[in-house]
Order: structure tokens, then sequence, then C-alpha cells
């Protein structure tokens, strides 16, 4: 509704947008100026800067001119002319203090936000050997800035969306004017502005979920992301796009590849030598960590598959339940000691990995459960899991080899010919939000880029 210029039925109007009568953090502060016209102040109280607001009550008692109201003399910077109770209901629920003035059409908006943050710090999960430690927060603008402190180019672009009609996220997408992919940066604008929900009350990964179409049983990854603001610029000075979302800590790198997950941060503040090892290293674990167990294992149903020189992976199961069970139950367990893991203190940390590691094992194998072989392998493809940030790929990997032991347990050599051929068509068949092929840029097949996100080198 428009603002009339009537003081008691405009306030009233925004009284009723903002339900200041049964919210009691709404702040709600009547005045009168020196001109002798009533003004009523709108905030947020614990998202407003105090010492904001006692100025502007000040400053706006002292008024004198209209023009004042309606122009630049407010001594603050961010400030808005708004006309309509509803959007002033929706700025003062971002933050932002609202004014109304008696015999005025307009209220004016100051953005004095001053939310809840905690300190930036590295992210837990994505530490560095060497390099920056700073991470991103739950705030787009401390996100924002974090990425322009380390990109000072006027082509960073940075676009911002509300989503969600109960919540009203705030959304930013940040691109390089001339290096992103004009096609898919328009096909993603389209999308976000299209999106019909209530809400993002899970952040980036809300947001996810209304952009991709998703595929229930394909667990494969579709977006890359990020917590760490050099990791971010970096691909976006690659042409990449990234998407940020208020209140979520990390940042959706797009469009991704399965490729773009065999790169971190430490391949690049080391030599290229050490970091070209370093990222081999990480594809081998990968491909180690989702073989080695089901190939044991379908070494174990044939041994007539078996090299000599390799006979001592041979193994008799002294074990009171058959082998596949056992492999099963350790990796249930894994996920169970994981998650207690989560929900245990940082006190009792340590003292969880010791029990679990040596008690719980040695009681196993003592107590016929288990072999000790199976506790070696499973061990080291859940080691491999960690040799990579991404949880949502780490469980991708996780099924693919659990996909494979099921096989080869039903269907022999065959079976594991087979779920292999599913995993393929499962990362093969996999689509993301745009942009390049999941398989990029093994196909379509661009041998530079395959060098580069194999090697490090410098980029041309």
């Amino acid at each position: 509704m428009k603002l009339s210029g009537k003081y008691e039925t405009d306030r009233d109007a925004l009284d009723m947008a903002l339900n200041t009568a049964r919210s009691f953090d709404i702040i709600k502060r009547e005045f009168t100026d020196l001109n002798g016209r009533k003004c009523v102040l709108y905030a947020i109280d614990g998202l407003v800067k105090d010492t904001v607001l006692t100025d502007s009550i000040n400053f706006f008692m002292r008024f004198c001119e209209d023009d004042t109201y309606k122009k630049a003399g407010v001594p603050y910077i961010e400030t808005e002319a708004i006309d309509e109770s509803e959007k002033i209901s929706d700025a003062v629920m971002k933050g932002g203090t609202a004014i109304l003035r008696e015999k005025n059409t307009t209220a004016l908006v100051m953005y004095a936000r001053s939310y809840p943050l905690r300190s930036v710090e590295e992210p837990e999960a994505d530490k560095v050997m060497r390099g920056s430690r700073d991470g991103f927060g739950e705030s787009i603008i401390l996100n924002t800035s974090l990425m322009r402190r380390r990109i000072r180019d006027n082509r960073m672009c940075t676009e911002k969306f509300t989503v969600g009609s109960a919540t009203k996220t705030d959304v930013a997408l940040c691109y390089m004017d001339g290096l992103c992919d004009k096609k898919f940066l328009s096909d993603l604008q389209n999308k976000i502005k299209s999106i019909d929900t209530d809400s993002l009350n899970m952040g980036a990964e809300s947001l996810a979920e209304v952009l991709i179409k998703r595929r229930w049983y394909n667990p494969f990854p579709k977006i890359r992301y990020t917590e760490r603001p050099d990791t971010a610029c970096a691909h976006l000075l690659e042409g990449s796009i990234i998407l940020i979302c208020d209140n979520y800590p990390a940042v959706m790198i797009l469009p991704t590849s399965i490729f773009d997950f065999a790169q971190e941060t430490d391949d690049y503040y080391f030599p290229p030598l050490v970091g070209s090892y370093l990222r081999i290293s990480r594809i081998i674990i990968v491909i180690l960590t989702i073989y080695l167990l089901p190939w044991w294992y379908l070494w174990q149903r044939n041994s007539s598959l078996v090299p000599d020189f390799l006979s001592f992976v041979l193994i008799e199961n002294d074990a009171k339940i058959p082998l596949i069970a056992q492999i099963f139950l350790a990796e249930f367990a894994i996920d169970g000691l994981k998650l207690a893991a989560v929900n245990t203190p940082d006190m009792l940390g340590n003292s969880l990995s010791v029990v679990a590691g040596l008690i719980l094992s040695d009681f196993a194998v003592a107590a016929g459960w288990l072999t000790p072989a199976v506790i070696l392998y499973v061990a080291i493809s859940t080691i491999g899991n960690f040799t990579q940030v991404s949880y949502e790929l780490g469980y991708a990997l996780k099924f693919m080899r659990l996909l494979l032991l099921l096989f080869t347990a039903l269907f022999g050599l065959w079976g594991f010919v087979a779920a292999s051929l599913i995993n393929k068509i499962l990362i093969t068949t996999n689509r993301g939000v745009g942009g390049r092929g999941y398989l990029y840029p093994l196909i379509p097949f661009n041998a530079t880029a395959l060098k580069r996100l194999i090697f490090r080198v410098k980029k041309q």
C-alpha cells in the first residue's frame, strides 16, 4: 500500500505490516522534531547499531527542511526512500531502520545493520599447510568483501536476488564480466528469478535443491562448495560463477565437473612439482578407495585370479560370520563412529578415536566378528575418503564401493564388471547446473584443460 502522507494512517499501516503489537523485538520510537512534526522510527532489536539509531533520532529531531529528508542530508551511507508499506516492512526485516515523518509520502530507510557474526577463521574441514587462514562466514556482505579484497577488478560483478516468500533470503551471483559463459550466466539468473518457494532454511543446500532436478539414485555431487575465499577467487578468475547464499558459510562454484574435486588449495601453495604430486596422489587414492576392497573380496572368492606374487592377500576366514557380512558390518560401524564423533565434545574426541580404533577392533577380532584383514582394508578405504574435502563425493565413492561389493557377492566376477559399468553410467549421466558436462574436460575432450587438472602447471 502506498503511503498517503497522513501520519496516523501511514503509521498504523506500518504497525500492521510489521506486527509491532505482537513482536517485542521490533523497536517503535515516536518523537517530534523541532518543526513540530511527528516522526516514528522502526527497527529490529539486535540487527541495528545502537549508536546509529541514537544519532539518527537526534538528527531528525533537528530537521527543518523537507529536501534534507528526501535527498542527501542524512549522515549515513546506505539510505533509500520507499513509498510502500510492504517494502518498508521488508527493509526493516532485513535489518534496516525506517523513519516516517508527518506529511511525507516516503519513509527513509537506513541500512545500519549489525548482524550477529562469528570471527573470520580458517574452515575446519578445509585447512591448508600454507596459505591464508580466513574463511567465509554467514554474512553475504562479509563474504563478498573477502573476495573483493583479493580481486580488485571492476569486471567482478555481484548481482543480488531475494529468494523465498517467508525468509526473503539474499542470494548473490558473483562473476567476472567477459570471462564467464554469458549463456550459462543468463540461464542461472533466470532460474534464480523464477524460484517459487517459501524459504531457504538450509541455506545453499536448499537453493541447490530448487536449482537442480535431482535424481535420487545418483549420489554424485552436482555442485562444489568451498569455505575458502582464495579458492572461490581462483575459480572466479578461471570463468566460473560463484553463488553466495546469506546465512551460509560456504559458496557454490558453478559449473562443476567431477574433475574439479581433484583440485585442492594446497596444490597451489606449493611448487608445481609438489602440487602435481599431491594431485596425482589424490586421484590414485580415490581410485583405490573405490576398487581396493571389492577387488580384494573378489580375489577371496576366486583365488584362481590371484597372481602368485600376490598370494599373500588370500586369507582363511576364522570369523564366525561370512566375509561379505564382516565387510558391511565394518563399513556401517565406521559411519556410526563418524556420527558419534560429530556429537562428541572436543575434549573427548581423542578418547573416542582411541576407543574406536584400538579397543573395539581388538575385541571384534577376539570375539570372532571380524578378521584383521577386513579391518585393514576397510581402514585403508576409509582413510582414502578423507583425502578430499567434499562430504558428498566421499559418500558417493562409498556407495560405489558398496555396490561393487554387493554385486560381487551375488554374481562373482560378472557382478564386479556389471557394478563397474553401473558406476560409470551414474558418473556419465550426472547433471549439474548447466554449463559444461560432468566429465569435462574428458567429455568433451579438452587436452589443455585436462592437463591442467591432472598436473599443477602454469596457466597459459
